[in-house]
């Protein structure tokens, strides 16, 4: 007979010991029946009937995986040993000589939250992600220059190609890679400004979330919330994507 796992007492995000209840939902299950004996499955990683793995619903949300709330500001230390401690329920070479189901239920969570991990782990990608779940808005994030940078950005371009098509050995390109130099500098301190900006709308929503609010007043600061986080991500992968551009040029 197989052992229960030992995750039916796991060490939250807060650092208190969590038993097991009957409405606890560490993670949603992709069903509310174990896919093995049929019985009822309560969001837990193992049947308890049967303990075998549950597939994790591909519905479910990142930080929901992790037991978190949808906060910008994280423990990087508690992420990490959340996804260690989830690592070693779901990873692949535990289940090598279990059922196919298993197998491939283990690689399916395995996929899921290592994509998760390294989506929150990072900052930007873990807001980018956070607007893509409240607003869709990640999709909406531009390809256009942002409109205070505009004439600089055609310039710049114009600036690009004329040293593209010059002889690099020559007096006139290296004056024309001093100008981009100068111009890549800027542009990077446009882009330090920027992360200065999120960082404090990331602030915000923080807070907003803390407070719970859900009268129309706090509906509408988050709406506006998302909309400058959306805004200043836009600008700053469009200015992040110049400086690549020249960092290869002129290499």
């Amino acid at each position: 007979m197989e052992n229960r796992s030992p995750l039916k007492r796991v060490t939250r995000m807060d650092g208190h010991t969590h038993h097991h209840t009957n409405d606890r939902r560490e993670l949603q299950m992709a069903r509310s029946m174990c896919w093995h004996c049929q019985s009822e499955v309560s969001g837990e990683y193992f049947c308890d009937r049967c303990v075998k793995v549950q597939p994790v619903s591909k519905e479910l949300d990142y930080f929901t995986c992790f037991g978190i709330p949808r906060r910008l500001a994280l423990d990087q230390q508690q992420l990490e040993t959340k996804f260690y401690e989830l690592s070693r329920a779901f990873h692949p070479d535990f289940y090598q000589n279990k059922s196919d189901a298993e197998q491939t239920i283990s690689l399916g969570n395995s996929a899921m939250l290592n994509t998760a991990y390294r989506t929150l782990r990072d900052p930007i990608q873990r807001a980018e992600y956070l607007l893509d779940l409240e607003a869709g808005s990640v999709k909406e994030i531009r390809t256009t220059p942002p409109a205070d940078l505009f004439e600089e950005i055609l310039e710049l371009q114009d600036t690009l190609d004329e040293f593209r098509a010059s002889d690099r050995t020559s007096d006139a390109a290296a004056a024309l890679r001093s100008q981009l130099q100068s111009e890549r500098t800027a542009l990077e301190g446009r882009q330090r400004d920027m992360e200065t900006q999120l960082q404090q709308l990331f602030g915000r929503w923080d807070s907003l979330q803390d407070r719970g609010d859900a009268t129309d007043q706090a509906r509408a600061e988050r709406d506006r919330i998302l909309k400058d986080m959306r805004d200043t991500l836009s600008n700053r992968t469009y200015v992040k994507n110049i400086v690549n551009d020249l960092v290869a040029t002129i290499a």
